[in-house]
């Protein structure tokens, strides 16, 4: 699929480009983000290159990933979002924000424009999150795009050769006042 860009009132979430490798750079300096996502630790020139310039258009071509940065109208980045197959009919979300830009709106903005995108162009039926138990900033903005907090997955994530428990939370199209693909027959 070719990359595509949506708006919403306040960004433009659109694909990363070897344009963008510096500033996804920059960001990933932040010791929150290293500490809260599976990016490598440290964070170096040659990882931006590659998630640029390789795993993000990868994504993008066989489908398996949608990755978007969220812009300012100034071009500033203020932060990423992906959407990554698991399943038929499953994505999952993730998710972080640029540390001077946080505190916005923009990512939960952001993620509610991509949930969209996800439910009424990709077919897309269940969105989950999930975030390594204590990252109480993610759940925020998870909670405020709609999320339903489901539980807790013990040893779900492994970040950097670490097994760690995780929250996970989903959201339906229905959560959005949209049709599903699939019929869907809660439990009692």
């Amino acid at each position: 699929m070719e990359p595509l860009a949506l708006t919403t009132g306040r960004l433009v979430l659109r694909t990363v480009g070897p344009r963008d490798t510096d500033s996804v750079y920059a960001a990933c300096q932040d010791p929150d983000i290293q500490r809260w996502t599976t990016i490598p630790s440290p964070y170096l020139p040659e990882h931006a290159r590659g998630f640029t310039e390789q795993v993000v258009p990868d994504g993008w071509a066989n489908g398996s990933m949608f990755t978007f940065g969220v812009f300012l109208p100034s071009g500033a980045l203020a932060g990423m979002l992906g959407v990554t197959m698991v399943s038929p009919g499953v994505g999952e979300i993730g998710f972080w924000g640029a540390k001077e830009h946080r505190g916005h709106g923009y990512v939960t903005e952001g993620a509610v424009a991509v949930a969209r995108w996800s439910f009424t162009d990709r077919a897309i039926d269940r969105l989950e999150w999930r975030a390594e138990v204590g990252n109480t900033a993610s759940r925020a903005v998870a909670r405020r795009a709609g999320f339903t907090m489901e539980g807790t997955l013990r040893s779900a994530i492994n970040n950097n050769g670490i097994r760690r428990d995780c929250w996970i939370g989903s959201l339906l199209p229905s959560d959005l006042s949209l049709p599903s693909t699939s019929p869907y027959l809660p439990a009692p």
